[in-house]
């Protein structure tokens, strides 16, 4: 469901991460969240009455909110590149 595998985990953290342990970093952590909630999304749409999961959903969306606006604090032209390439918000 809203889980995502161990490689692409690793292929996310490499991508954005400033290594491939960078678990950390905030750019690695909106792109998994991202990945997850794109999951979690399809299992939606075909149990629509699944409302734990909705509420899943629902913090995932939030977290990445806070990590996006987080992100947009520290530097806004790194941020606004971050969410065109995940492809969010357009």
């Amino acid at each position: 469901m809203a889980t995502i595998t161990k490689e692409k985990a690793a292929e996310l953290t490499a991508k954005f991460g400033a290594n491939e342990k960078d678990t950390g970093n905030v750019r690695v952590q909106i792109a998994i969240l991202t990945e997850k909630i794109k999951n979690l999304t399809e299992h939606i749409k075909s149990h629509k009455k699944d409302f734990h999961s909705l509420r899943g959903l629902s913090a995932m969306v939030a977290k990445r909110k806070n990590l996006i606006k987080y992100y947009s604090n520290v530097d806004i032209l790194a941020a606004r590149a971050l969410v065109k390439e995940l492809g969010l918000r357009g």
